[in-house]
């Protein structure tokens, strides 16, 4: 019996209208939802010295705030504000923080005074990072870490415990004897960094005004 191909490439043609109409509206609900994750491309309000940025985010209460932080770094007269906020639970323990309109001209002398340079020197080291990735998740102790992390004896564990315990960035468990936590108050600080890493190699939630206006 010979087959009849154009029959079959009707038919085809049929399954594959139905099945487009099937998809489409899917795909338009998932443009929705994406377009609604992604940060909304803002107007700019240009003041003496500070453009203000309106309708960056499609949560009106953040586009509110950052509006809040223009002006109030305009009317300052400082390079700018920044506000965050933060919870991390894990292995028991929880931190929450919230710091509100804090100048960036006092945090750019941490660079100056060296200070920054020697946080970063503390833990800028994949071994020590390791272990602190390893205490965030929960309480650590050494015989935990050197099978975690891969070190080859517990020597090697204290070698790179001694300058996170001499910054006071990891302490030992008061109510555990040789268990070792984050210090609390220094939890937010570790999230936040890697927060600003996050944001060096992702420009996706960052928006502004980089071309030269010409004026000093």
């Amino acid at each position: 019996m010979d087959r009849d191909y154009g029959k079959e490439i009707d038919a085809l043609k049929e399954q594959m209208e139905n099945l487009q109409n099937m998809v489409s509206p899917q795909l338009d609900e998932l443009r929705d939802m994406m377009a609604e994750l992604l940060p909304n491309k803002s107007s700019t309000e240009k003041l003496e010295r500070v453009y203000v940025m309106h309708g960056m985010h499609p949560d009106s209460r953040l586009s509110e705030q950052m509006e809040e932080l223009c002006y109030k770094a305009e009317e300052k007269g400082i390079s700018g504000l920044v506000t965050y906020l933060g919870v991390y639970n894990s292995g028991g323990r929880q931190s929450n923080w919230i710091r509100n309109s804090v100048s960036t001209d006092e945090l750019l002398p941490l660079i100056e005074s060296g200070m920054a340079s020697k946080v970063l020197a503390c833990i800028g080291n994949s071994n020590r990072l390791g272990m602190l990735l390893e205490i965030l998740r929960e309480p650590s102790t050494v015989a935990s870490l050197v099978k975690k992390c891969g070190f080859g004896s517990t020597g090697q564990v204290y070698h790179h415990l001694k300058p996170l315990l001499a910054a006071d960035i990891v302490v030992e468990d008061e109510h555990q004897k040789g268990v070792y936590i984050i210090q609390p108050h220094k939890v937010q600080g570790i999230i936040m960094l890697l927060a600003g890493i996050s944001d060096m190699v992702d420009e996706t939630y960052t928006q502004g005004t980089w071309e030269d206006d010409g004026e000093d």
